[in-house]
């Protein structure tokens, strides 16, 4: 293969938020995008011969959410064969950029050729060269100090340096539907980054907006009653922590996001801070319908000012290739699946030096979970201590934090009778798909069709929304079946996109990658 020659090779709040997550990442419906099948499918050309290709330019796994100390005659498009959450396939040697990364690739195999996402990486390659040079202000963490005189002159201790409007690089705002590759391109240009880069994070939104009401709630115990506002703090302490900012799957689905977001975007920015996003939806469709969006409104308009926002959609979806399956999922609920789960389960947790023990608990916003059986890595829930107990999203990424294994048993079929369950199993698939978690269930019927009509026999009628909506993401309805329960625009893409979630981590692609921690 011939490199272009410019390449020069070698709170309360936020538990509604979190509750509510099953809603996230709704997929503007936009005639310009077109789509199918399972999201990020890739062609199963076998799997392991394609890492050993790539192996000698990734010589470590990408770690998610690490806060760490124009090319003529290109015509290539991104497309792993495997996952884009397999980001073994993208972890560059020393000093590579973008596109020279992305070359290296294309040749090994490990990607295919289109022109379209080319010109994508083009835009990364331009952040990456402006990056080279860039002098970000020196700003220090908020003080800590916690005495009368700090919270009486607590606004003028935490002012932070302002970089001028001529010296603030442009972010890089990127939307598309599922499997366009948003996030093999997030871990390409994350890196590829110079290596004098040392403060950088590369976040899921969704984690990131947990972490981000923490530090609120606490600088707001810091500061007092009359401490004033609590975000230019914990602005000023995200900027001190990093300067590039890489947020994977920006959505805004609760109103404590929406009303915080603006400015903490703004501050974030004028100190500098660089980021690089990735999206669903246009900037336009963010939040549509939220309670008091017009609060939200200059959000949108700070987003499509100080960022390029780009399309990603080619035209190809990589989702319609197909891909093994592996046998994780096992139903009915009879004596010899039961058997077989308890048997890999055994398996899985062998080792005397780490046994499984019972009740294990972890602690997360000063609140105890309860892990009925588990060993260090790898953990065994029953379905009703999962889903039938008031749970939240920052508990599924707890757990998924904790184990790169897990085990779920007895997950019944589910009607209007168990919408509450329905939401929070959503949710927790959401967790372990963010967190490349190895899954095993039993269920009462074909996974795939646990939302599927009514326990009692009643059958859900298909909407040509819905209908829509799963041929966006590749599904039949010979598939997952009809679902009653799930009516609005968020739940009805939530409901589909688990399914299709579902069929992705019953691959053998993601039984053979998954569960790293």
């Amino acid at each position: 293969m011939r490199y272009p020659s410019a390449l020069k090779l070698p709170s309360a709040s936020l538990q509604r938020r979190a509750l509510s997550s099953a809603r996230i990442r709704h997929s503007a419906s936009r005639p310009a995008l077109r789509s199918a099948a399972p999201p990020r499918c890739r062609a199963n050309s076998d799997l392991a011969v394609q890492r050993e290709k790539v192996e000698q330019y990734s010589p470590e796994l990408h770690v998610r959410d690490r806060p760490s100390s124009s090319t003529p005659g290109a015509s290539a498009i991104a497309v792993p064969l495997a996952s884009s959450r397999d980001n073994s396939l993208i972890s560059p040697a020393p000093a590579l950029s973008p596109l020279q990364q992305y070359y290296k690739l294309v040749e090994s195999g490990a990607l295919r050729p289109d022109d379209h996402q080319v010109r994508i990486i083009q835009k990364l390659q331009r952040l990456h060269d402006e990056l080279l040079d860039y002098k970000p202000p020196i700003i220090s963490h908020t003080p800590s100090s916690t005495s009368l005189l700090s919270r009486l002159f607590g606004s003028q201790l935490a002012e932070a340096p302002v970089l001028p409007p001529d010296q603030r690089l442009k972010g890089l705002y990127l939307f598309g539907d599922v499997g366009t590759g948003k996030t093999m391109l997030m871990d390409l240009f994350y890196n590829t980054l110079p290596p004098h880069i040392t403060k950088k994070r590369r976040v899921h939104f969704h984690a990131f907006m947990i972490d981000v009401h923490k530090r609120v709630h606490a600088m707001k115990a810091k500061l007092g009653h009359s401490g004033g506002d609590p975000i230019p703090h914990v602005a000023r302490d995200l900027a001190s922590e990093a300067y590039v900012l890489c947020f994977d799957e920006f959505q805004v689905t609760d109103i404590a996001d929406a009303m915080i977001l603006r400015q903490l975007f703004e501050k974030l920015l004028n100190h500098g801070v660089v980021c690089v996003i990735t999206s669903n939806r246009h900037p336009d469709e963010l939040y549509k319908n939220g309670i008091q969006r017009s609060s939200f409104v200059p959000c949108i308009d700070l987003l499509k000012e100080r960022f390029e926002v780009t399309d990603l959609d080619s035209g190809t979806d990589y989702r319609r290739i197909p891909r093994t399956l592996s046998h994780v999922y096992y139903d009915p609920l009879t004596p010899e699946n039961k058997a077989e789960i308890e048997k890999l389960f055994r398996a899985f947790t062998s080792d005397p030096s780490d046994p499984a023990i019972p009740n294990r608990k972890l602690h997360t916003w000063g609140r105890k979970i309860v892990v009925p059986e588990s060993s260090s890595t790898v953990a065994k829930f029953g379905f009703l201590d999962l889903c039938g107990k008031p749970m939240s999203a920052a508990d599924y990424i707890e757990i998924t934090k904790n184990f790169g294994t897990i085990f779920v048993t007895d997950v019944p079929k589910m009607g209007l009778g168990q919408k509450d369950m329905a939401r929070r199993f959503i949710t927790f698939i959401d967790a372990c798909y963010e967190s490349k978690t190895k899954l095993f269930v039993s269920s009462e019927v074909p996974i795939y069709q646990i939302f599927a009509g009514d326990p009692n026999g009643q059958k859900g009628e298909i909407s040509d929304h819905m209908r829509s909506v799963m041929d966006d993401l590749g599904l039949s309805s010979e598939m997952v079946g009809a679902s009653s329960m799930f009516t609005g625009d968020e739940e009805l893409f939530a409901f589909a996109r688990c399914c299709s979630r579902l069929v992705q981590m019953g691959s053998k692609e993601w039984a053979e990658t998954a569960g790293v921690r």
